[in-house]
């Protein structure tokens, strides 16, 4: 009997143990989740006022080191745009003594490297001799902040040229602080001295802006941001929650003539809005700072993305340095645009719409699924967070439509001419006026005739 007592008793000591060491752990992540929002609200105070573009970190995020005490982080944040880190009570410190990426500086096409100790990304390798950096358990290591070269403490003294930066393997697309210096120093705005400073740039120097719209598709606009803010110059990347593109597009207008390529982060609507701004600058005067507009796919649909090459859409699957390699290899072409004019019949007093058209035009069932779409996307935006939310969504509208049938004898409400001639329509619920090759979300309407999609650009 006492040895049988003996080991219930051992049995539930280890249960318990055991129950505690599983318990503990899952308690204090459900505890640290709990107060993550409510930490984050009380360094939003701090980020505003912060001459960094800080964003919130912890443990559970990817581990990295302060850079002012050198210490693990727990709580605090990092800068998207130099990559500084710093804890809670270090990041007012690291604001007045580590200065961030600058977008203009006073030198005359000699640029020096901006060197940020510490939190290197995975699998850099020292510019020196080759070998792995930031592999150890603390801060350490360097890496330049403009042309992304990672250096060894110890090689960071035999360096080739250790204080001059060339802005590293995207040089051609980066506008560099020291245009900026000079374009301010112009007395006369002209395009010819745009293009002459471009010199300073080197040759082949194609600027690339960066839009992105936060809340496209599956929302992975912010990450992007802040990816495409530690490549290139801040100033060249537009979040267009905050700054609509007809403002951004007016970088354009300081750079060379026929330059400029726009990186559009976002869905075929966000694209349009884009090319609606640069129909804007038309109507300015400024055609010769009009940009090649190319796409990174983040929408629902995507089937312009799809049409041109560049994909149906986008989750993260390639790096963001694939993507600025293709858009300088990508091809130019040209694509129709065309004007809907939307007239009310009978009201004479009311003025006509006049829309434009770059996918296609529909009077029907699938024009009501994106109205209501639309519609619900506004009144709750925090609950359209992935590709497969939206598309969730507007399979339960279509499912309601095939039961409802809103749209049902359409053909005996509408009257369709094509070259001033009637059309006799079928029995039919709509009507679409496709421009490009894909409809709905990568449905190819008419496979193997006409135009052919662009082959993929990855």
């Amino acid at each position: 009997m006492e040895y049988i007592t003996e080991e219930l008793e051992e049995y539930w000591t280890l249960l318990l143990w055991t129950t505690v060491a599983v318990l503990v752990p899952v308690l204090i992540t459900l505890w640290c989740s709990f107060q993550r929002p409510k930490r984050k609200v009380m360094l939003q105070g701090l980020f505003r006022k912060g001459k960094h573009g800080w964003h919130y970190t912890d443990l559970f995020n990817k581990p990295t080191y302060c850079c002012v005490c050198s210490q693990p982080i727990l709580q605090g944040a990092f800068c998207d745009c130099c990559g500084i880190c710093a804890d809670e009570e270090c990041i007012q410190r690291a604001d007045r003594n580590l200065p961030c990426k600058e977008i203009i500086t006073q030198n005359d096409g000699e640029f020096c490297h901006r060197w940020v100790r510490g939190n290197l990304p995975l699998t850099s390798h020292c510019t020196v001799c080759n070998q792995q950096c930031g592999t150890q358990p603390k801060l350490c290591d360097y890496r330049c902040i403009w042309c992304q070269s990672t250096v060894h403490d110890d090689c960071q003294s035999s360096l080739k040229d250790r204080d001059l930066c060339d802005l590293g393997e995207f040089r051609s697309v980066i506008i560099p602080p020291y245009y900026l210096f000079q374009v301010n120093k112009l007395y006369c705005r002209h395009p010819d001295e745009y293009s002459k400073l471009a010199a300073l740039c080197g040759s082949g120097w194609t600027p690339v802006l960066v839009l992105a719209n936060t809340r496209s598709g599956n929302n992975m606009g912010d990450v992007l941001l802040g990816e495409f803010r530690t490549l290139l110059n801040p100033v060249q990347v537009f979040d267009l929650s905050e700054l609509p593109p007809s403002k951004a597009l007016q970088l354009c207008t300081i750079l060379p003539p026929g330059s400029v390529r726009v990186l559009v982060c976002g869905g075929d609507g966000t694209v349009g809005w884009v090319l609606d701004a640069i129909d804007t600058m038309k109507l300015k005067g400024q055609d010769r700072f009009i940009p090649y507009v190319t796409i990174l796919p983040l929408g629902t649909g995507n089937d312009l993305s799809n049409s041109l090459g560049w994909g149906a859409g986008y989750a993260g699957e390639i790096p963001v340095e694939q993507v600025l390699r293709n858009v300088l290899e990508a091809e130019v072409v040209k694509m129709d645009r065309w004007k809907v004019q939307v007239v009310s019949k009978g009201h004479y007093f009311l003025k006509s719409k006049v829309l434009s058209m770059n996918n296609y035009f529909s009077v029907g069932p699938d024009a009501l699924m994106a109205l209501n779409f639309h519609a619900h996307r506004e009144k709750t935006p925090s609950f359209f967070s992935s590709r497969i939310i939206n598309k969730a969504v507007y399979f339960l509208y279509g499912t309601k439509d095939c039961l409802v049938q809103e749209c049902k004898d359409l053909d005996k409400k509408i009257e369709l001419e094509l070259d001033g001639e009637r059309v006799t329509l079928p029995s039919l619920e709509g009507i679409i006026v496709c421009n490009i090759g894909y409809w709905g979300g990568g449905c190819r309407l008419w496979e193997g005739m006409g135009d052919e999609p662009y082959p993929p650009t990855r």
